[in-house]
């Protein structure tokens, strides 16, 4: 099972936490209402220009916080393609995981610049910046888990299963 991703880059700092992600004041909402505030704090264009297919690259500790999933679950609702960062916070890491969307740490995401055209390699460990002609090594994701990525996250890949 071979899985590319390839997309733009929406490149942030880091403690990008899920306050940030998805503002609390909207958790309430469904998540359709909730996404039009993601990443609002920090970006309130963000919205408006991510497009599905687009890559999160953010530095260290993204995802902290609350370990509810309204921010990934914002995140995928949007049509955001992975999620590369330095470091995860790992609630929000396997929260992502569950929910079908690939999160891969990559120590040199310095390099990646906003708008670059990337492309994640998850099985061989690879992120090739396709604008600035770059191959970054980043962590694998085992086989079993990206199948249950592909299923679209836990949920169903535990319905196909039974």
């Amino acid at each position: 099972m071979s899985t590319i991703v390839r997309g733009n880059a929406l490149k942030y700092g880091d403690n990008i936490n899920t306050d940030i992600i998805s503002p609390p004041q909207y958790m309430e909402l469904s998540i359709a209402e909730a996404a039009k505030y993601t990443m609002s704090a920090i970006d309130p264009e963000f919205v408006n220009r991510v497009k599905p297919g687009d890559i999160m690259v953010a530095g260290t500790n993204f995802g902290s916080g609350s370990s509810r999933e309204t921010s990934p679950l914002t995140l995928k609702y949007l049509g955001i393609g992975a999620i590369v960062a330095k470091f995860f916070a790992r609630i929000f890491y396997r929260n992502a995981i569950n929910l079908g969307i690939p999160v891969i740490e990559c120590d040199e995401v310095d390099k990646i610049s906003d708008n670059d055209m990337i492309e994640i390699r998850p099985e061989e460990g690879l992120i090739k910046n396709l604008t600035k002609n770059e191959t970054y090594k980043c962590s694998k994701i085992p086989p079993h888990i990206l199948e249950l990525i592909n299923e679209g996250g836990l949920v169903p890949y535990l319905k196909k299963s039974v």
